[in-house]
C-alpha cells in the first residue's frame, strides 16, 4: 500500500519538476492526482480532501 502511494506521489513530482512554470492548471491537475492517490490508498475521504485543499490553497 505504501509503495504504491509512494510510487504516484514520485511520478506526480517528476512530472511537475519538468514543468518550466507551474500554472493554476498544472497544480490543479496535481491535486487531483494526489486526491486520486489518497483515495485509492484507502485514505478517509474528508481527510483527503481537507489535504488537498490545504495544499491548493498554500500552492495558489
Amino acid at each position: 500500500m505504501f509503495d504504491s502511494i509512494a510510487n504516484k506521489f514520485t511520478q506526480l513530482f517528476s512530472s511537475l519538476a519538468g514543468k518550466k512554470k507551474l500554472t493554476e492548471e498544472n497544480i490543479s491537475d496535481a491535486v487531483r492526482k494526489v486526491r486520486l492517490a489518497l483515495l485509492d490508498a484507502d485514505v478517509n475521504y474528508s481527510v483527503a480532501s481537507q489535504f488537498v485543499r490545504r495544499v491548493k490553497e498554500k500552492a495558489l
